[in-house]
């Protein structure tokens, strides 16, 4: 791309050939149209395989610069998308408003392959998310703090795939504490695993994003991957393994150093929350919360935060995280954990109010013998 000495500014970037002109601009032109949304006040035109933008000297050279990212990541076989144009868009903005760090690319984050399975790939896609699959790579025990949709949990089973195909680990742990959300779960029928199913579902549909189903199943009968609940991790020494905390903000102090002091040789340790979502009783501290004041400056313990604009669900999603943030910024809303619930009796730390505080498998093999009935 070009750029003319003319007032307003021009510049010109002419396709290359082997690239056509639907990869650049997309379907329909639905690239086009969200590089126009985002740059309103510029006059972009397409003629032939050239393009030519004319506006402000200081948008212009941002221009530029997003059709020379874009054409870095088509060169690598990867299709642009307009999610991928808008995040590309923001990350330049950052940079060059300075509220952004600088350092990578969006090249660079969008082009990070991490797993490849059935024709799909995992890659991060957004710069906070790619310094957190980057910090799971260097450092042992790795904490993901954020809001819902920011892809906490998935890139950290990602990685873990990932190191159990290379072989750097030789089995996975996925494990969560068995919190209800607002539900009362305890008194489901089943067996001791169709009573603790619910809490572990999530990580069990992430597994199946990520490998082939029918194996799944096979690994988890030879004990390579194992799912189960944060009660079943206490008095393990976990030797040679991924192991995942997922919802971390729902352990209280003691159950968050438990898991902690688990970690074995050889094996590396990721941790996510969200601390604007703890189930846990009121006055209960989380454990992710303290946790972040104990252990930092702790060497090969890192903390990745990530935000609204991290959130890769429906952009929705990422407005109504930041409305709640606002209004409880507002309201001064800052207490530890949800106040308590109608009919709740007061109950130990760490456990929900009414409860006995053994785990879901545990309360139903004490009630009924152990036959799940």
């Amino acid at each position: 791309m070009t750029q003319t000495p003319t007032s307003p500014a021009q510049a010109r970037f002419a396709v290359p050939a082997k690239h056509p002109m639907v990869t650049v601009l997309g379907s329909g032109d639905r690239l086009l149209r969200v590089i126009e949304d985002a740059f309103p006040a510029m006059d972009i035109h397409v003629r032939g395989n050239e393009i030519s933008a004319t506006g402000d000297a200081a948008e212009v050279a941002l221009v530029q610069r997003l059709f020379d990212e874009m054409m870095l990541v088509l060169r690598t076989g990867q299709p642009m998308t307009e999610d991928a144009v808008e995040r590309s868009i923001a990350m330049l903005r950052s940079q060059d408003d300075g509220t952004g760090e600088q350092g990578e690319t969006p090249a660079q984050v969008l082009t990070q392959n991490i797993l490849s399975n059935r024709g799909r790939t995992i890659r991060p896609k957004t710069l906070n998310q790619k310094r957190y699959v980057d910090a799971i790579d260097e450092h042992t025990v790795v904490f993901g703090i954020g809001p819902a949709g920011t892809g906490k949990t998935y890139l950290a089973m990602a990685k873990a795939v990932q190191a159990l195909q290379s072989k750097q680990v030789n089995r996975i742990i996925l494990t969560r504490p068995a919190v209800e959300a607002g539900e009362r779960l305890g008194f489901l029928p089943g067996t001791l695993y169709e009573k603790i199913d619910p809490y572990l579902r999530p990580l069990y549909d992430a597994l199946h994003d990520m490998l082939d189903p029918d194996s799944i199943p096979r690994l988890m009968a030879a004990g390579t991957i194992e799912v189960a609940p944060l009660a079943y991790m206490r008095g393990r020494t976990l030797n040679d393994a991924f192991i995942i905390l997922d919802e971390a903000q729902n352990t209280n102090p003691e159950q968050m150093k438990m898991f902690l002091t688990r970690l074995g040789f050889d094996s590396k340790v990721v941790i996510t929350g969200d601390v604007t979502q703890v189930d846990l009783p009121g006055g209960t501290k989380s454990g992710l919360r303290q946790v972040q004041e104990i252990l930092d400056g702790v060497e090969d313990v890192h903390f990745t935060r990530l935000t609204s604009t991290d959130v890769v669900r429906h952009k929705l999603v990422g407005r109504i995280v930041d409305a709640y943030d606002r209004y409880d910024n507002r309201d001064g809303d800052h207490t530890e954990g949800r106040p308590a619930r109608p009919g709740n009796r007061p109950g130990r730390p760490g456990v929900p109010s009414g409860r006995s505080g053994h785990s879901p498998g545990e309360r139903a093999a004490g009630r009924d013998g152990g036959t799940g009935r």
